[in-house]
């Protein structure tokens, strides 16, 4: 996983609450087995009418966001069930950063797991946020998100921070405990795993 470095970017702003994890990548798009190949797909029955044509309302088929890393939702984003894949979906898309009053539980996790940071915020500073034209600037290592004009904190887990910013996924994390799992092994008289 690469490690998390500033963000600037324009949001792109999806005014929806309870977006499930159905709708972020729906259950047909569901059979490819690595975890890239599944931006295309993001939000798709939002994205495309019944023939696959762009829908012209759709933010993220507005040219001013196509390059943004910023998505801004409402509260409870990715409800629902518990894939993976739209956490995927969302990264390879190119999404870095979600921001969103509330996240569901699991999804939160996943976006951790993945290389995107989830922001939560009041939902009068979203609001604010929504009509923002310039770019934002998000400062993990300082917890801080920038505007032209306005600076914000959030908080995060000390944990999932250093996660991000080094960069880290579940093996590189097991890794890093390497010689202290073999220790215990010699110890423990157990035959090497690694």
């Amino acid at each position: 996983m690469e490690k998390f470095q500033k963000i600037k970017s324009i949001i792109s702003p999806l005014d929806q609450v309870n977006v499930d994890t159905d709708q972020i990548i729906p259950k047909q798009f569901l059979k490819l087995v690595q975890k890239s190949g599944f931006g295309k797909y993001l939000f798709f029955n939002w994205r495309y009418d019944k023939n696959e044509n762009p829908e012209p309302n759709f933010v993220l088929n507005d040219k001013k966001y196509k390059n943004s890393k910023i998505l801004l939702t409402g509260a409870n984003f990715g409800c629902g069930s518990s894939r993976e894949h739209a956490v995927w979906a969302i990264k390879d898309y190119g999404f870095s950063v979600i921001i969103a009053p509330s996240f569901a539980d699991i999804f939160y996790s996943n976006c951790f797991k993945n290389g995107v940071l989830p922001i939560i915020l009041n939902e009068g500073i979203v609001e604010q946020l929504k009509n923002e034209k310039e770019e934002l600037e998000i400062d993990l290592e300082n917890q801080i998100l920038k505007t032209k004009s306005k600076q914000f904190s959030f908080d995060i887990d000390s944990h999932k921070k250093k996660i991000l910013l080094e960069g880290l996924d579940d093996i590189s994390l097991t890794l890093k405990l390497e010689s202290k799992i073999s220790e215990f092994e010699k110890k423990s008289k157990v035959p090497s795993v690694l």
